[in-house]
């Protein structure tokens, strides 16, 4: 009975052990898809948001053993597609894949101070770009310092294409600091703005990386400097902003997923708890590679944190360089 008793107590103690050693996010993991889940991109297809969104979708099924569909909803700066999931029941069922660009909605004047973020539930990152400043092949620079010297004495005014809100304002940022005459031209995606800029019809634009790696390897397009803070592992040998004398510049870009603001932490909890696992494929992790970005799944705490930050830093920026 003593040595019953002693295994008992024992084996009571090895549960609880157990138990204790499991993570939070394990922990809350009950909640599943019970029907198909829309992620919507707010953007065209083809950009790196729509390929980080459909490569996450095909793991996510095959975790949650449900659909998990991709919608395309452009539209103004992002905003029609973000409203379709704030608008949505919370049940986790539709969720938003949004990049830094969303913080800056409510600076533009034409929404009049909407802040969709006041309506989303931070869920996770899935992966994390530097940005990168790329000019046409035919302009005749290399570097970042080199375009700048270049826009100031040209006797035609140079160009920038901008896709997205972030790169509007650093190409506000440009004409008060270092290209007083520089023209912005804003374009509906980024695959008109690098099919322009390999034309030289507009001269350079801040974009993603994945946009510009293959056109750069192809001669077409040159990248003066990536915006991380380290060099970028799809291009090593191009100088970031910070050792190119320009850290104003810097820029990481994220992937991130977004509920509607009501959705139950347990919920939320238990989606990142399936991206933290759907990026351990290869497949997705070669799908998000081939994007120029690099996987990256943290809390919906951690997250939010990441978010509010940048919120903060584009916010002073807005402020200093208003966006029109």
């Amino acid at each position: 009975m003593i040595l019953y008793d002693a295994c008992r107590w024992a084996c009571r103690l090895s549960a609880i052990a157990s138990l204790a050693a499991l993570s939070p996010a394990m922990a809350q993991t009950t909640w599943k898809p019970t029907r198909p889940i829309t992620i919507v991109v707010p953007y065209v297809p083809g950009g790196g948001t729509d390929a980080t969104a459909r490569a996450t979708a095909k793991q996510l099924a095959i975790i949650w053993g449900q659909p998990v569909l991709v919608e395309n909803m452009p539209g103004a700066d992002g905003l029609i597609g973000t409203r379709r999931v704030t608008e949505s029941k919370p049940d986790g069922h539709t969720l938003l894949l949004q990049t830094p660009a969303i913080v800056l909605t409510k600076h533009t004047p034409a929404f009049k101070g909407v802040d969709p973020l006041a309506q989303l539930a931070p869920v996770t990152n899935i992966a994390q770009s530097p940005g990168a400043i790329v000019a046409s092949a035919k302009l005749s620079v290399n570097t970042l310092p080199e375009l700048f010297a270049y826009c100031k004495t040209s006797a035609t005014p140079c160009s920038m294409g901008t896709g997205e809100n972030v790169a509007r304002l650093f190409g506000r940022q440009m004409q008060a600091e270092d290209i007083p005459n520089l023209i912005v031209v804003n374009y509906k995606g980024t695959a008109a703005i690098v099919t322009d800029m390999i034309a030289n019809n507009v001269n350079f634009a801040v974009t993603g990386l994945n946009a510009a790696i293959p056109h750069y390897k192809g001669g077409t397009l040159k990248i003066l400097a990536t915006q991380g803070a380290a060099r970028a592992t799809a291009a090593p040998e191009v100088k970031h902003v910070s050792e190119s004398g320009l850290p104003q510049y810097h820029f990481t870009t994220w992937f991130g997923l977004f509920a509607p603001k009501e959705t139950p932490s347990a919920i939320t909890q238990s989606i990142y708890a399936a991206v933290r696992e759907a990026i351990q494929s290869p497949d997705l992790q070669k799908a998000i590679a081939g994007a120029g970005a690099e996987p990256l799944a943290n809390t919906p705490v951690e997250f939010a944190a990441q978010v509010r930050k940048d919120d903060d830093r584009f916010t002073a920026l807005a402020k200093r360089f208003p966006l029109d």
